[in-house]
């Protein structure tokens, strides 16, 4: 059986460990056929390591006609190539989800799937549960069952320097720093928003399902904790990760179900 072919889009921290992952011979049903990344100079590094072809543009990555393409780049990524990629025909894994907090284009990128009769595949990251998540969903949908869904976050509070509820007191304190929903949260923190709007998609949507998020001084890394429940069933995936990494090597593992004989959903 040929392998499939695969491309990269985002040559940083979380795109090289995909492709180091590919070298390592993890990922032996696919061909890493070539990368594209700002800068260039990451993009061909990565493809000099990989002994693939370094495309100027995603443009010309998509010229040469992978079977999917893993992007690990940015939400402006996704928003400005996920339509064209998925019209063409090519699968696209995606790991900055964020983008999908805008439900207008996550239907468009939907209906451009459908066009092309391509998939969009949501990596894990640094959650894990959409299965459980998903069923606990199907299962009160199907029943006409109340859902509850949330995320509870404690992280490094650095990170939210660059955001409206930053002070110096944060420096110092444990504060809880946000509650209300994804939709919320995704006006408040648009670039900190991958794993609530993942939630989101998984459960109950941006505009029912909670979020708290706690600023921890002195914190390294991002605990996540997911709770789903209905009558007679709860759910809960708690996560720590002191880096991003779990969200490269969630690609790695997305990959490898997809081409194994046995699918763990």
């Amino acid at each position: 059986m040929s392998r499939k072919t695969f491309g990269i889009v985002g040559c940083g921290f979380l795109g090289n460990i995909v492709a180091d992952a590919y070298m390592m011979g993890l990922l032996e049903d696919y061909a890493l056929i070539g990368v594209s990344g700002i800068p260039l100079e990451a993009a061909v590094s990565t493809s000099v390591k990989c002994d693939c072809a370094c495309c100027a543009d995603v443009d010309a990555l998509l010229a040469m006609k992978p079977d999917y393409i893993v992007e690990t780049a940015s939400v402006e990524c996704v928003r400005t190539h996920a339509v064209k990629i998925l019209e063409s025909g090519v699968n696209l894994v995606v790991v900055s989800i964020g983008a999908f907090a805008d439900l207008d284009f996550y239907e468009k990128a939907k209906a451009a799937a459908v066009r092309g009769g391509a998939k969009i595949h949501l990596a894990s990251g640094a959650i894990g549960g959409f299965d459980v998540l998903q069923t606990i969903s199907l299962m009160a949908k199907a029943q006409n069952l109340a859902e509850t869904s949330g995320i509870e976050t404690h992280t490094g509070c650095r990170g939210f320097i660059p955001t409206p509820v930053w002070n110096d007191s944060l420096l110092t304190e444990q504060k809880t720093v946000f509650t209300g929903n994804a939709m919320q949260a995704i006006a408040t923190f648009p670039r900190r928003v991958n794993v609530a709007v993942a939630t989101s998609l998984a459960t109950t949507g941006p505009e029912i399902t909670n979020v708290i998020m706690h600023s921890v001084p002195n914190w390294q890394g991002d605990d996540h904790k997911i709770t789903a429940e209905i009558d007679g069933v709860k759910a809960v995936v708690d996560i720590y990760s002191r880096t991003s990494a779990i969200a490269g090597w969630s690609v790695v593992a997305l990959l490898r179900n997809l081409a194994s004989p046995v699918c763990f959903f």
